[in-house]
């Protein structure tokens, strides 16, 4: 995570981090990269936190949309449910601010096809 939000502040930085906690870590900087203050980095954390609880919701939610993707084919009717839960999941990111929204999460329920 810490190289993450290293990336976010510097995407082209060029380091090694060994180590997990930003403040007892070693960071290596390569090739020229300006080095960036552990505050700056700090500073980042929450916001790459964020970011990957938003990618693993998407996935799920994909995953969920895709397992439904046959019943919106042209050849298919489509319940005013299923298309409601699709919608659904669709929406699902809508306001989501912060880690704890996205823990929070309150999935559909799939209706019957």
């Amino acid at each position: 995570m810490i190289i993450d939000a290293i990336k976010k502040i510097n995407p082209n930085a060029q380091v090694t981090v060994r180590g997990s906690d930003i403040n007892t870590c070693e960071i290596e900087w390569h090739n020229g990269t300006t080095p960036i203050s552990v505050a700056d980095i700090q500073a980042q954390l929450p916001i790459v936190e964020f970011d990957m609880a938003m990618e693993d919701l998407r996935t799920k939610r994909n995953k969920l949309l895709a397992d439904t993707d046959y019943l919106a084919l042209s050849d298919n009717t489509m319940s005013a449910e299923m298309t409601t839960y699709r919608q659904s999941l669709r929406d699902i990111t809508n306001g989501l601010t912060t880690v704890e929204d996205v823990n929070s999460v309150t999935w559909p329920t799939k209706p019957g096809a």
